[in-house]
């Protein structure tokens, strides 16, 4: 997966997680932001879904090569599973934002994120 360097400089977390849900609507799907974090320097998480079930989430972590999206958490799963891993995820990580997406194409977006950086 592509990588930005950590040496660039980052926007602010809740201005891009607005930006994700923005880009779910336009593609004619939804986004809801689940759990704010910290507005300038919390991490990001996408819970992404197509037509209501769960495909994947991702996350942004730093890499020898600067940030990138990796997959994360559980496979295609029911809402009782993922529920208990964002769950767990906000207790490790308050500061995190994570972010709902249902949007077509999910498997196109996520390809996209992943290679964006």
């Amino acid at each position: 997966m592509s990588a930005t360097p950590p040496d660039q400089p980052r926007l602010a977390a809740g201005f891009e997680a607005s930006a994700f849900v923005r880009r779910a609507e336009v593609e004619g799907g939804f986004g809801t932001v689940l759990h704010r974090g910290d507005a300038e320097r919390g991490t990001l998480l996408l819970a992404i879904a197509e037509r209501g079930q769960h495909v994947a989430c991702l996350a942004r972590s730093l890499g020898s090569n600067g940030y990138e999206w990796i997959r994360v958490g559980p496979p295609p799963a029911d809402s009782a599973i993922l529920s208990s891993f964002l769950e767990k995820r906000r207790r490790n990580d308050p500061d995190e934002w994570q972010i709902e997406l249902d949007i077509p194409s999910a498997e196109r977006f996520i390809a996209e994120t992943s290679a964006a950086g």
